[in-house]
């Protein structure tokens, strides 16, 4: 698979920006997008941006609509999102709050055989979020992280076979906030 250059990841990210725009309802999540949209577009340099365009449209990143004004949109096409989704995975991380909420998330899986490679992914990904494995498909963490777990599980395309819960007793307890740092 080829690299791809910031210039590229940058491209690609403002598309994906564009799009989460057209998704957003709410005014302060907009204006959020294109704050940080208009922050990334002033460091591009414009020859650059074509070159860019150029590559990530011949390697499949990228499609175009012509519109009948004459200007041309970009749109991401669908290896674009997976590279993007993989770009992200490197840097996706668990937030620690001020003060913890007293609720386990709990990552529960029953993946086939067939999926064995997302399996091992997954459970890897885990443990480098610094989950702690209470059984070979069952996974613990003190820290809000659903919005992680989702990406990780349609990224690995394991969604279906992966349940997030949030509980209030374990009978570890003692253990784990020990584990955790949480006496």
């Amino acid at each position: 698979m080829e690299r791809m250059g910031s210039m590229s990841k940058k491209v690609l990210l403002l598309l994906v920006g564009g799009a989460s725009l057209s998704l957003t309802r709410r005014p302060d999540a907009y204006f959020r997008v294109v704050k940080n949209i208009a922050k990334e577009w002033h460091k591009i340099n414009e020859r650059n941006l074509r070159i860019v365009i150029k590559n990530l449209y011949k390697s499949k990143m990228v499609d175009y609509k012509e519109n009948s004004d004459g200007t041309v949109n970009l749109i991401l096409a669908e290896e674009g999102k997976n590279r993007i989704l993989k770009y992200n995975l490197d840097k996706i991380e668990i937030k620690k709050p001020v003060q913890w909420d007293k609720l386990w998330r709990l990552v529960i899986f029953d993946i086939p055989e067939d999926k064995n490679k997302g399996r091992k992914a997954l459970g890897a990904k885990l443990k480098e979020l610094g989950f702690y494995p209470m059984q070979k498909s069952v996974f613990i963490h003190p820290y809000e992280c659903k919005d992680e777990i989702d990406f990780i599980t349609e990224l690995f395309e394991l969604a279906p076979y992966v349940r997030f819960l949030r509980v209030k007793d374990v009978d570890i307890e003692l253990d784990l906030k020990e584990r955790f740092h949480l006496l």
